[in-house]
Parts: C-alpha cells; structure tokens; sequence
C-alpha cells in the first residue's frame, strides 16, 4: 500500500479546485506565562510575537495549494477598510491561491479566530483562550445573487469542487443547493464537508460529504460509538442525500467509506494528538486533490487519513507539504532505484538536489553542522551512506563502531537531511553518477586531496562547494578519547 499511496502523492498533479464557504482568518498571538496576576487568578502574558493563519474555507485552500493544486477561493471577507480582510486574501495569494471571487462586503467583518497562546520556557505552546469575531447572520439577496454570478465564471475554470460549510451565513440552503445543481450540470465532482446541523437537505446530489464522527451522529439522530454504527450512518446519509460516496472520519480509528460499491472502514496508524484544529479541513482537500487526479475513492481515503494524521501532530492550522507526506510515507532511508524515482519527482518540481557521503560513525557537533551547511546549498539534501564493508574497508576492521541501520537512523532522525542510501563501495562515484546532483558537497579538508565526482558533476553543470569544518571534532577523535577513558585506571 505504501507504494501505492506514493504513486499517488507524487502523481497528483495541479488540478484546479473552486474552494466555496466560510473564509476565516486564524490569528495566535504568543507570549511567555511568567507570573499570575495579582489582579485575577489568571496568567500574565508577555507577548513574544503574532502569527496569522488561513482558516476556515481559507485553510482549505491553503491545504491545496501546498498538495500542488490551483485553488479559486469563493467566499466573502471584509472590505478594503477591514485589516483582517486585507491580511487574509494576502495570506491566500501568498500560498499559491486565486482570490478574484472573495467578494468584500461593506459592514461585515472577516471572520477571525483570535488564540492566545502561552509559552513555558519560550516552548511548549498552550493554548489559553480563543476569541471568536464574526456574523453569522445570512447575507442579503444580492449578495447571494453576486456569490452565484461569481460561482458559474468559475466553475467553467476548474476541474472540481469543494465546499466548506462553517455555517457561518454563506451557504444558505438556496445557494448551497444551486451550486451543488450546477457543479452536476457542469459534469464536475462536488465535495461537501457538512456543518453541524441535523438537517442535510442542502447537501442533496453532492458527489461526496465528509462528517465527522460528531457531526455524522447528529445528522442521523444516533450516536456512532463503532464501525457497525458507522456502516448505518453513511448508509443512511448516502440514501438520503442521493450521493456517490459518503466518508465519516472516526478520529484514531480512521474513516468509514460507504459509496455505491459497498462500505469499508479505512483504518489509520494511531498518532500523538497534539491539536486537532484543521483536521477536517486537511481530509476534504486531500480527498478533492486525489478524486481530481483520476484516484479511486479507497486510494483517496487511505491518502486523506495520512495527511489528517499528520495535521493532528502539528500546532494550530497547518498545511501539509507533498515532501512531508512522501517523507511520512516512506520515510527517508531509501534503496537507490527508489530514491532515484523520488529524485526525479522533485526536479519536476525545480527543486536543488545537494548530495554528500560519509561514514557518520560517531555523530557529533561537527557533523551536525556540516549537514545543516550542506541544507542551505539547495532543497533536497542526499546522504550517501557508507555500508558497513565500505567502512571497513577504509578505515578497517575495528569500525565501524554502529553499524549502517543505526547510523542510518541517525541520520534520519536530523532535519537537514531528506533522504539517505546505503553504497558498498569504497567512493561514492558510481552513485554520484546515479543521482546527478546539482551541488556536491564534502569538507575543506578534501581540497587538496581531491573531490571524488567533482568532474562529473561539474561537467553536468553542477558545482562542489567545500565546507568549514568544527575544529577538533572527528568520528576517530572522538573514538580514540573513550578508548583512552576505558584504559585509564
């Protein structure tokens, strides 16, 4: 399946997506807790910066756009004298988004999510409180009908269609019902990820819905505590609202998917929930991304249950990058056909391919900044990694002193480096070869020596770049000192 879901991460394309709802701004302001105040039993914030955020339909987009799609984003915000307005579609061009058709609105403020955040020791972010700012209010009838106009020129546009529904006043059941009419009239796939609300009348005909477990529960009026319950639910909703697929996430235990074809429960590998905001948001564009690249809807689920697992790990509305769900997928120790295969998907992308090899024995400081030297070479950083035979045969029969699935994982565990394989021979010539780097790093020390590969690389435009090295910090250095440790009496 890992395969598999690869082909599809690195195949998905720039499909072009409308992105339709409730656009939202998420603001976190974070600050140290240094005391409580003698005022109130509550903690006393020392502001230490502001960070904003896509949200709502917004984070949808932004979600996309980081899977490599073209989003249009359809919604309204505030206008011109709305600072948060101006902030928001700032954010979404930013990230790759089309904003022509977020439509300003006179005395109607962007909706903002304001979080402040406490940190312990300038770390650990908690979150104190959120301050929600919005009217929910429905919109007037020209408004609606200016959304609709804006909704059919860019429908013609795109390849699919998402909606995010916060129920925040912008798909009223008559908007909601005409754009899911015409998304069908046009031939194109309209996702729908529902709000909570017992009545999915409005959704009827949509292609897909993506409830989540409390949301599917209150939609069929029982709750679902297991998969059997879950089985009826989407059952029931892909019964009542005449749909293709129905996909119920289910937190830990993954998502149940029910289409015409029958339903399955697509389990998901268990997580360290750090903070769930922007799940939903993450699985609705993942399984838009997928279902306009041509993928079935297993394929797509099983995708979606990665990258929302992946969101839960992370602080606050996060995006998830292509290069962070192929890392997730299959890690980053490679054989070389496989990494070759990856090679070629980032230069697709324009992406700096830097490569380096060693022993990396006994990892030290020297060697951490070496690898974060080589990083800010270029994007994707290679490490070619000396098998155990190769080590032997250079530096002999004592060493290595981990062997190469240790200093593998090592080497893995450092955010410098992207991927790493193991070579059995002596240089890394041949390999060299293989990966065709753009910039060949190896330490100052090899000047005069000479660096194996410059040649090649430099005859394929290429260049090598030697790096500064720690002083007096060594693999052997290191070794030799606890040797002379363990013989002291």
């Amino acid at each position: 399946m890992q395969e598999d879901l690869l082909t599809t991460v690195m195949n998905l394309g720039s499909p072009s997506v409308l992105v339709a709802g409730d656009f939202m701004l998420d603001i976190y302001i974070y600050g140290d807790a240094l005391r409580i105040s003698p005022e109130a039993p509550v903690p006393v914030l020392k502001v230490t910066g502001t960070e904003y955020r896509c949200g709502g339909a917004g984070l949808v987009a932004a979600d996309l756009a980081a899977l490599g799609a073209i989003p249009y984003c359809l919604g309204v915000i505030g206008d011109e004298a709305d600072r948060n307005g101006t902030i928001l579609r700032s954010q979404l061009a930013d990230a790759g988004a089309d904003t022509t058709a977020l439509l300003p609105a006179a005395g109607r403020e962007t909706i903002t999510k304001q979080r402040v955040v406490g940190l312990a020791q300038h770390r650990h972010p908690q979150q104190l409180i959120r301050i929600d700012q919005e009217l929910a209010e429905p919109f007037s009838d020209e408004q609606y009908a200016r959304l609709l106009q804006l909704y059919k020129s860019v429908l013609s546009k795109v390849d699919i269609v998402c909606l995010q529904d916060y129920n925040k006043g912008l798909l009223s059941p008559a908007l909601c019902r005409e754009m899911i009419r015409l998304a069908a009239k046009a031939g194109k796939r309209l996702l729908v990820d529902p709000c909570l609300t017992s009545d999915y009348s409005k959704y009827v005909g949509a292609t897909v819905i993506t409830p989540n477990r409390k949301e599917a529960s209150q939609a069929v009026g029982f709750e679902i505590k297991d998969t059997k319950a879950a089985a009826e639910a989407a059952d029931q909703l892909l019964a009542q609202c005449r749909l293709d697929a129905v996909v119920i996430t289910l937190d830990k235990e993954g998502a149940y998917l029910q289409s015409t074809d029958g339903g399955q429960l697509v389990p998901t590998k268990p997580r360290s929930v750090y903070d769930v905001t922007g799940a939903g948001d993450m699985v609705l564009a993942t399984l838009t991304a997928a279902l306009a690249a041509g993928y079935d809807y297993q394929t797509a689920v099983q995708l979606a249950n990665v990258t929302g697992g992946m969101e839960v790990e992370k602080f606050g509305s996060a995006t998830i990058t292509v290069e962070e769900i192929i890392n997730e997928i299959s890690g980053k120790v490679l054989a070389t056909d496989g990494l070759l295969s990856r090679l070629t998907w980032h230069r697709r992308q324009d992406k700096t391919i830097v490569f380096t090899n060693g022993c990396f024995d006994v990892v030290h400081r020297g060697h951490i900044e070496y690898l974060k030297f080589c990083k800010g070479q270029g994007d994707i950083v290679v490490v070619g990694l000396n098998s155990d035979n190769s080590v032997r045969t250079i530096k002999g029969p004592e060493r290595p002193i981990n062997n190469e699935h240790d200093r593998a994982a090592v080497l893995a565990a450092l955010e410098a480096v992207d991927y790493i394989t193991v070579f059995d021979e002596p240089t890394p010539l041949d390999l060299i070869k293989k990966v065709k780097p753009d910039v060949l790093v190896k330490g100052e020390d090899w000047a005069e020596k000479g660096v194996v590969g410059r040649e090649f690389v430099e005859s394929h435009g290429g260049k090598v770049v030697l790096a500064p090295l720690v002083e007096g910090k060594s693999s052997t250095a290191t070794i030799q000192k606890m040797n002379s440790l363990t013989k002291s009496p």
